[in-house]
């Protein structure tokens, strides 16, 4: 069995929460799992199983909202040949795949009716029949899953079955977000670059810039834990200087000056405010030319656009900056303090 993922961090309400499933996990009862897209719903089911007495046999995982309704029951189920077009011969669904084990179901909120009815008969009477058959199987999985949605919230309208809820909440584990566990954000954010900078193959990592640890730390992390991966293992990506500590901060992948305007008709979605090189929030792009109605502010503000991408272009190196710009050292360095960027660069 491949090594777990580790639960990393140190703050009271998500130790709390960690115990919790410790706690929970010996015994042979469903658990449900809530919390926010990235808050590590699937490394906690993980927990439950290995700290079971299941723990030898299989971890099945299937995420409930990447198949159409009229697939869920043949995959969760099994069914047997000749049962619908295209069957041509019998396959075991999931629940007998996890036989002896546990069955992880991510987004369970999305089953539709019908799968819930089936469901609820596994976990009521330990038994299932594929489709096309009318022999029931036995089977003995533990149950664990998952959602972002308040599932009393969605019996209360009708779009899940109260009795199974009751069934499958014997324990409930809430996650909570990263945002609410901010002591817990750097020491993430440096597990996740040590790992990147050994991909990428530095010697070390040589940290964080203070501006940047401030920006990490002033995010509001609406992907949690699984957004902060990324933005680290990008940043690392695009800083590119194994010697210097990071110094930006690359929230926006998509962040441009050369970003492709939306077309007529369609409204943008609002873009995560630009980080300038110190880390810090920069001004608000250039507006577009039929929009200027201050010729001296739209002349200034993409001035500073031309320079915050040049210096990323040349790694924030002042004088190749310089030399890409057709400009002397002393040019740009009053170019940069007039945009107040002269304190951002570590390697000028």
């Amino acid at each position: 069995m491949a090594k777990p993922a580790p639960l990393i961090g140190s703050s009271s309400i998500f130790l709390d929460a960690v115990e919790r499933a410790s706690a929970a996990a010996p015994l042979n009862r469903p658990v449900l799992v809530i919390g926010e897209r990235g808050t590590g719903k699937e490394l906690i089911a993980e927990r439950l199983h290995r700290l079971s007495p299941r723990w030898g046999g299989p971890l099945v995982s299937l995420n409930c909202a990447a198949l159409p309704e009229n697939l869920i029951d043949a995959e969760l189920f099994g069914y047997e040949a000749g049962a619908f077009t295209g069957a041509q011969r019998a396959r075991a669904g999931r629940f007998e795949d996890a036989d002896g084990g546990t069955l992880f179901l991510d987004e369970i909120a999305t089953l539709s009716p019908a799968a819930q009815e089936r469901l609820l008969r596994v976990v009521e009477y330990g038994e299932l029949t594929r489709i096309g058959s009318n022999r029931a199987i036995a089977v003995d999985v533990r149950l664990v899953g998952a959602t972002n949605e308040d599932l009393p919230a969605l019996v209360d309208r009708g779009r899940f079955r109260a009795d199974l809820l009751d069934r499958l909440s014997f324990e409930v584990v809430t996650l909570p977000p990263l945002r609410e566990r901010a002591e817990d954000i750097e020491v993430l954010a440096l597990h996740f670059a040590r790992r990147m900078a050994a991909e990428l193959g530095w010697s070390g990592f040589p940290g964080f810039t203070a501006k940047a640890t401030a920006c990490l730390n002033e995010h509001p992390w609406p992907g949690n834990v699984r957004e902060l991966k990324n933005v680290v293992e990008r940043s690392l990506y695009r800083w590119g200087d194994a010697e210097t500590p990071v110094g930006r901060i690359i929230v926006d992948p998509f962040e441009s000056p050369w970003r492709p305007l939306a077309l007529p008709g369609i409204s943008a979605a609002p873009s995560r405010q630009p980080i300038d090189p110190r880390g810090e929030t920069a001004a608000q792009p250039p507006p577009t030319l039929q929009s200027v109605s201050d010729f001296r502010a739209a002349v200034h503000a993409y001035e500073r656009e031309i320079l915050v991408a040049a210096l990323e272009r040349c790694r924030h190196n002042q004088r190749r900056t310089a030399a890409a710009l057709a400009l002397s050292y002393d040019q740009l360095r009053h170019a940069m303090k007039r945009h107040e960027l002269l304190t951002a660069e570590p390697n000028g």
